[in-house]
C-alpha cells in the first residue's frame, strides 16, 4: 500500500504541465493544418470548402494513429515526458490505455468535432420547422458538452486529476514516464535583472532633474578661470565671431550679461524653456536678453 502511494507521488503530473501539453497540441494542428493548406495554394481557392470537416478529421486521425494510438501519448506530452494510463486498472504498476479506450478517444475528440461542424454546416441555411428543432437541439447537447467541460475543468483545478472531459469519461489519466527529480531553482539571475531594473528606472527619474548646461558651464569655470572685465565692449567684440551655443556666426547678436554673445533665436529659446539658464562658457547666471551696443559694429567684430 505504501509503495503504491509513493508510486503515485512520484508519478504525479503537475496542472500546468496538462495544461502545456493540452496548448502544445492545439499549436500542432494548426501547424498541421496551415502546411497542408500551403500544399494547395496554387489551386482553385475554396477547394476544400466543402469537405473542410472532413479532410481534418483525416488529419486528426493521421495523428491519432502515430501519438496516442502506438505511443500512448499525445504529442504535447511527449515533448514535456507526459503520457496516459489506465486509471481504472487496479494494477500499481503502469498500465497503458486499452485499445477501447485509444478508438473511444478518437471518436470522442475527432468524431465529436467532425460532428459539430459538419451539423452546424448543415443546419446553418436550413429554415424549416423541422430543422429549427433539430439545430436547437444541436445548441442543447453542445451547451451541455461545454457545461460538462467548464465543471471538469473545476475539479482538475482542484484534484490535478483528468484536465479533460473526455479523459474523465474514459478513466485515463496523465502521468510521467520517467520520475521526476525535484528541480532546483537559482535566482542570481533574476536578482541581477531586478537590480538593473531598479537602476534604469532610478536613473530614468534622476536625469530630467539634472540641468547639463549649467553643469557643463560650472565645470569649465572651474577649469579655466575668466580674465579681464566681462562687459568690455572690446572683449565682447573679440569673441563675437561665434555663438556660443550654435557655433555659427551670431544671427542678431544678443548677451545674457557676460561677455559672450549668441544668436538671438539660440539664446531667446534656451531662455524660456530654462528661466534658470546659464552661459554654457562661462556660467554667468542670465536674468534677461539684451542687443548687443549699436556702437560695436560687425566690421569690427570681422576683423578681430
Amino acid at each position: 500500500m505504501a509503495s503504491g502511494e509513493e508510486s503515485k507521488s512520484t508519478h504525479r503530473v503537475l496542472r500546468i504541465s496538462q495544461l502545456d501539453a493540452l496548448e502544445l497540441n492545439k499549436a500542432l494542428e494548426q501547424l498541421v493544418w496551415a502546411q497542408f493548406t500551403q500544399c494547395f495554394h496554387g489551386f482553385k481557392p475554396g477547394l476544400f470548402a466543402r469537405f473542410e470537416p472532413e479532410v481534418k478529421a483525416l488529419l486528426w486521425l493521421f495523428l491519432w494513429r502515430f501519438t496516442i494510438y502506438s505511443k500512448n501519448a499525445t504529442v504535447g506530452q511527449s515533448v514535456l515526458n507526459i503520457r496516459y494510463k489506465n486509471d481504472f486498472s487496479s494494477n500499481p504498476r503502469y498500465q497503458p490505455p486499452s485499445a477501447n479506450q485509444k478508438v473511444w478517444y478518437a471518436v470522442c475528440t475527432i468524431g465529436g468535432r467532425w460532428l459539430e461542424e459538419r451539423c452546424y454546416d448543415l443546419l446553418r441555411n436550413r429554415h424549416l420547422a423541422s430543422f429549427g428543432k433539430a439545430k436547437q437541439c444541436v445548441n442543447f447537447m453542445v451547451g451541455l458538452l461545454k457545461l460538462g467541460g467548464l465543471m471538469n475543468f473545476l475539479i482538475f483545478l482542484q484534484r490535478g486529476k483528468f484536465a479533460t472531459l473526455t479523459e474523465r469519461l474514459l478513466g485515463i489519466r496523465s502521468v510521467f514516464c520517467k520520475p521526476q527529480s525535484a528541480r532546483e531553482v537559482g535566482f542570481e539571475y533574476m536578482n541581477r535583472e531586478l537590480l538593473w531594473h531598479g537602476f534604469a528606472e532610478f536613473l530614468i527619474f534622476l536625469l530630467p532633474l539634472i540641468n547639463i548646461q549649467k553643469l557643463k558651464a560650472r565645470l569649465s569655470s572651474w577649469c579655466s578661470p575668466l580674465r579681464g572685465a566681462p562687459n568690455s565692449d572690446s572683449t565682447v567684440a573679440a569673441r563675437g565671431k561665434q555663438c556660443s551655443l550654435c557655433g555659427e556666426w551670431p544671427t542678431m547678436p544678443h548677451t545674457v550679461g557676460c561677455e559672450h554673445v549668441f544668436c538671438y533665436y539660440c539664446v531667446k529659446s534656451s531662455f524660456l524653456f530654462d528661466m534658470s539658464f546659464t552661459c554654457p562658457a562661462c556660467g554667468t547666471e542670465a536674468h534677461g536678453v539684451q542687443a548687443l551696443k549699436s556702437g560695436i559694429e560687425m566690421s569690427e567684430v570681422n576683423a578681430v
